[in-house]
């Protein structure tokens, strides 16, 4: 199980191997690796190159430490994404084959806060509707969403378990949403989303913030989804100019 030398770095070579382990099943998901004694014994190298090895893994969420505790093989997040493709939650879960389905949690009308005047360039006297839901995934809690939308977009009736938010103001309003200008934060656990999402203590969330527009730049939607970061991944194309 050593490393066989090559002319890379060592900790490299380290990081594919683990890779290899992982992959190859000997280290199984949610798994405790041995300790950095023993594990930097079994692959011939120093426990500081073993060291920088496992920070890397971490970064890449290959591996997740616990102080105290060990450092435990993450899971491979089920759906994944490239931000720059505008996708519902409803079809990231059914291209991974699984069933959306949505818990309905509370909704209300409201007047809009400064900052929704600023993102929706409305007024004070425009009502907002807000919307707190749970996707889930064959039945399994994934995201926690919250949605604002202006009133005056929706239909007077709708269903709020209806998946996707963006089918409804399509397909009842006639506002197609044509793209949105997104950002992410990873967060730690989240006291009111971490328990809903029945996260674990340690399980990060990926918080992505999105402003959607329609085809002739008019805020329509603004959105807050809380992903569990062990079931969802997030990629990007960059081109070169």
């Amino acid at each position: 199980m050593s490393i066989k030398a090559d002319s890379r770095h060592l900790y490299l070579q380290v990081i594919d191997r683990i890779k290899q382990l992982i992959e190859e099943g000997t280290y199984k998901e949610r798994e405790k690796l041995p300790s950095e004694f023993d594990l930097s014994k079994q692959l011939g190298v120093s426990r500081a190159t073993l060291r920088e090895a496992l920070r890397i893994l971490e970064e890449e969420n290959i591996v997740v430490r616990r102080h105290g505790v060990g450092t435990f093989v993450n899971t491979r997040p089920t759906f994944t994404s490239g931000i720059e493709q505008l996708n519902s939650v409803t079809h990231m879960i059914q291209q991974a084959g699984m069933t959306p389905g949505t818990v309905f949690i509370s909704s209300h009308v409201q007047r809009p806060t400064e900052d929704d005047m600023r993102r929706f360039n409305c007024s004070e006297n425009d009502d907002i509707l807000y919307v707190e839901r749970v996707r889930t995934a064959d039945g399994e809690p994934v995201v926690y969403c919250v949605d604002k939308v202006l009133k005056k977009y929706l239909p007077k009736q709708f269903s709020h378990e209806k998946e996707s938010l963006l089918d409804i103001l399509n397909d009842q309003s006639g506002k197609y949403i044509s793209y949105a200008v997104a950002q992410i934060e990873p967060l730690g656990y989240h006291e009111k989303v971490s328990p809903v999402l029945e996260c674990e203590p340690e399980t990060a969330l990926l918080a992505l913030k999105q402003m959607h527009y329609d085809q002739n730049d008019e805020p329509i939607l603004y959105s807050l989804n809380y992903f569990k970061a062990d079931k969802f991944s997030f990629h990007v194309l960059r081109k070169r100019v």
